[in-house]
This record gives structure tokens, C-alpha cells and sequence, in this order.
């Protein structure tokens, strides 16, 4: 008889090593299994285009990854992980040049916004400066399990964070900080009027002015490879290429913890319908580009940016958002763009550069938005198209083909419209267990849903432990 292990963890993404990770270092026996070849799920690093080309097929940027409070108590730089931070974490230029900044300095973003809106910035931002740690452990988990650490940060956060982002943009009287505040609502892929998307804009502020949005040298695979590191140094084992259809396929255990989709889990897990109600949001459409120079922004801000939002106004970035979520293909797309290799020169040869951009599509969307995305491009960068040397281009069925967890192009793995970044995969007072007592979900399906933190992954190997640790 083989030995039962006490967990495996089926998915090797930033969540699933995390929670493989933190149920090793409590003395259990655990290993992971992964369908691809590599492990990193949303967090590769691959040569798309060209030789010497590195590009991140999904995310690139991370804000919420360096302030995560699963990552900082790991202490990932001991195992490889190293951050680089650009001149500015975030630039949102406009058609004539200028910029608003998202700025490590909280006074360099507010003078960016004009001296109508500096003000208004600063005081949305007071009570909140120099509290990142207690505010990141309070909202990035499921809200109703524990109370939170800090009380009476938490409730004046949670105020602000319920709102949609259009209301809170009231606040302000002119574009460069409404298109600000659209433009960071808008990574969780949501029209601008849901609630919640307020509270994802402060945080992203937040994160920036707490710990920076910077990238890791060499690729975001350097976070799974830095958790598998730490996870073989407590005794845990990765396999690769191993494909899960059913249970019956892995070695028997205490514990299957699954970082996958709901509907993946309820496949492989024998629950048959039990997430049969999981919506899933957008899609988006990717492009990864090997350049033979920097990408010639118009705007002198965005060409010291580690990252670059590309759609002036909130009006314009809320139409690309409602269009993509009511099934339309925006004719303008509103752009989330990264440029790694001005800051990291192990993404490409000498000279060359790498570019990382993606817009928002319908769930599912099989047209070619190319021509779109470098329309927007050229609108701010004229004459990029002269600098591509390879382009890698993939809609939502390449995403969903590269990996499971994004079905329909969903970079999300569920949608944060309405309640959907509080509530997900569906109501349940803990959202990591399942009907199955040896089932657990961890991937971002689960609170606090999108990014690479790990956090989905902490809840859910803590929600292991307290159901094994009796029979341990």
C-alpha cells in the first residue's frame, strides 16, 4: 500500500504552491501536480516570438504580489526572487503628451492630477498611508470569516471600497484623475459602475505607494520558481505533465486542495453540478511584441513607466468595459500595457525590447482585434508598428488552451461584476471547502479572486489544517 500523503495539491499555480508551501512548513506530507510542462500557471515566463525574447504570457506587473502577506512571510528573495521597480509603477498618458502618474510618492501622483483634483487625492488617500500590511491581511480574504485587525481602518476602507468606481469618481473635477481611477478599477475586468471596483482602485493606489508595482527579474516565473524552492526545502515534491482527469489518478491523501476552476474541480472531483451557477466575466485579447526599440510614447511619463493604461477618459475606458461585457468587441479598446526590459535586461538582447499588452473582449471572442490594439498603440506611441519584430497573438481560446483555469478567455476565473469579487465561486460561508470534506478549492475562483498573491491559497491551506489537524 502506498503511503498517504496528507494534502495534494492538483494545479501548480501562485496559489497552489502557496498553499502547498504553507501545509509543509506545518510538518505535513504534500505534493503537487501539474498538467503543463512548467509550473506558474498565470505566472510563466516563456519565449513567445523570438529566441532571447522573455515574455510573461500572463501576468507581468505585481503590486499585490510584492505587498502580499503570504509572500512577505515566506520570504521569497531567500529562494531567487528578486524585484525590479521602474522610474514610475504606472502611467495614464493623454493625446496631447501629458500624464497622470501613479508615483511610489504620494505628492508626485497628486500633482500629476492638477490642482483642482491634488487635494482630493491626498485626503481619499490619508487614512490609509502607512497601513498597507494590517489593510492587505484584512481585505484580501473572505470578508466574513474572522474579524478583521484593524477595526476602524477596516470599516473607513470598507466604505470607500463598496462603492462603484463612476461614484467615487465624482469626487474629482477633472479627467487626468478620473481616467486615473478608471484605468486602475479596470484590472478587475468589471463596467466601472459595479460595486466594489472603487475599493480595487484605492488598493492598487495603495500598493503602489506601499511597496511599488514592480516586476521580477528575469520573469514572473520567478515567483512559482522561488515557491517550489521553499516548498522542496520542507519536503514537498512538484510533478509536471501529469494530467488529472479524476481523483482515482493521484495518490491517495487526506486532502485534494485544487487550484483550478470550480467547474474543473466538480469534474474531477465526482460533484456534478454543484458550481453549475459560476459566471464567468470577458475575456481579454494578448499580445506579446519583440521590438527593436523602446515603444516611442508621446508622453515622457510613460516612457519611465513600468507600466502604461492606454484610454484617456473614464467615459472611454467604461465604454471598452460595458462593450467586452455585454458580448461587443470595443471598436476602441481601452489597453493595459507593460514594458519589462526597461528596467530588467534579461527579457531581451541587447537594444531589443519586449512588450506586454492585453484589451478587453466578449467571454469566449474568436475575431482578431490586432488592427484595434495598434490603432491604440499609435494613438500614443506613433510609429510603434515600425519597431515589431514578432508579435504572439492570443484571443480567449488561446488563453483558455494555454491554461484551464481561464475558461473563455477569463483572466479572472470568475466574474467581479456585482458582488462577484466578495462572493465567489457562489455564496458559502467558507468558500475553500466544498461538499466533498477531502475537497478544497484554492485558486483565485475563490476570495479575494485575481492576482498574483497567493492569498486564495493561505485561506485555503489554513482551511486544511483545521480540518486535518484533528486527525493528525
Amino acid at each position: 500500500m502506498p503511503t498517504m500523503l496528507d494534502a495534494v495539491v492538483i494545479g501548480a499555480g501562485p496559489n497552489g504552491l502557496t498553499a502547498a508551501v504553507e501545509l509543509a512548513r506545518r510538518g505535513m506530507a504534500v505534493e503537487v501536480f501539474e498538467a503543463h510542462s512548467t509550473i506558474g500557471g498565470g505566472a510563466r515566463t516563456e519565449e513567445l516570438t523570438l529566441p532571447g525574447f522573455r515574455h510573461d504570457p500572463c501576468s507581468a506587473v505585481h503590486p499585490l504580489a510584492a505587498g502580499s502577506p503570504a509572500f512577505t512571510a515566506m520570504g521569497l528573495e531567500r529562494h531567487g526572487l528578486e524585484w525590479l521597480h521602474p522610474d514610475i509603477p504606472m502611467a495614464h498618458p493623454f493625446p496631447d503628451g501629458t500624464a497622470a502618474v501613479l508615483a511610489r510618492s504620494v505628492g508626485e501622483t497628486a500633482m500629476s492630477l492638477g490642482a483642482h483634483d491634488a487635494g482630493t487625492y491626498r485626503r481619499l488617500l490619508a487614512p490609509f498611508l502607512g497601513k498597507w500590511d494590517t489593510l492587505a491581511a484584512d481585505f484580501l480574504r473572505t470578508q466574513w470569516l474572522g474579524l478583521p485587525r484593524d477595526p476602524v481602518t477596516y470599516a473607513r476602507f470598507g466604505l470607500a471600497a463598496a462603492q462603484p468606481v463612476a461614484l467615487l469618481n465624482r469626487r474629482f473635477r477633472d479627467q487626468k484623475a478620473r481616467g486615473l481611477f478608471a484605468g486602475l478599477a479596470a484590472h478587475v475586468i468589471a463596467p466601472l459602475t459595479s460595486p466594489g471596483t472603487a475599493g480595487a482602485a484605492v488598493m492598487f493606489a495603495l500598493a503602489a505607494h506601499a511597496g511599488g508595482w514592480p516586476v521580477p527579474r528575469g520573469g514572473s516565473q520567478a515567483i512559482p520558481d522561488a515557491l517550489a524552492a521553499l516548498l522542496r526545502l520542507h519536503g514537498g515534491a512538484v510533478h509536471t505533465g501529469f494530467e488529472v482527469k479524476r481523483l482515482d489518478d493521484l495518490p491517495p491523501a487526506r486532502a485534494y486542495v485544487f487550484d483550478t476552476s470550480p467547474t474543473a474541480l466538480a469534474r474531477i472531483a465526482g460533484l456534478g453540478n454543484a458550481y453549475r451557477g459560476v459566471r464567468y466575466g470577458p475575456g481579454v485579447f494578448k499580445i506579446d511584441y519583440a521590438l527593436s526599440g523602446p515603444v516611442p510614447w508621446t508622453s515622457a511619463e510613460a516612457r519611465r513607466a513600468g507600466t502604461v493604461h492606454l484610454g484617456p477618459t473614464s467615459g472611454e475606458i467604461g465604454t471598452a468595459l460595458r462593450a467586452a461585457a455585454d458580448g461587443r468587441a470595443p471598436s476602441v479598446p481601452f489597453l493595459i500595457t507593460s514594458q519589462p526590459s526597461l528596467i530588467d535586461p534579461t527579457r531581451a538582447p541587447e537594444g531589443r525590447h519586449t512588450f506586454w499588452v492585453y484589451g478587453h473582449v466578449p467571454h469566449g471572442w474568436e475575431g482578431d482585434a490586432t488592427d484595434a490594439v495598434e490603432r491604440q498603440l499609435e494613438r500614443f506611441a506613433p510609429g510603434f508598428r515600425d519597431l515589431v519584430l514578432a508579435r504572439a497573438v492570443a484571443g480567449p481560446p488561446q488563453l483558455a488552451a494555454r491554461n484551464a483555469n481561464y475558461v473563455g478567455g477569463d483572466i479572472c476565473a470568475g466574474s467581479a461584476a456585482g458582488l462577484g469579487l466578495v462572493i465567489r465561486p457562489k455564496l458559502a460561508r467558507n468558500p475553500y471547502t466544498t461538499a466533498h470534506p477531502a475537497v478544497f478549492l484554492c485558486s483565485q475562483s475563490a476570495p479575494p479572486g485575481p492576482g498574483v498573491h497567493g492569498m486564495a491559497g493561505h485561506h485555503a491551506a489554513r482551511a486544511v489544517w483545521q480540518r486535518l489537524r484533528p486527525v493528525r
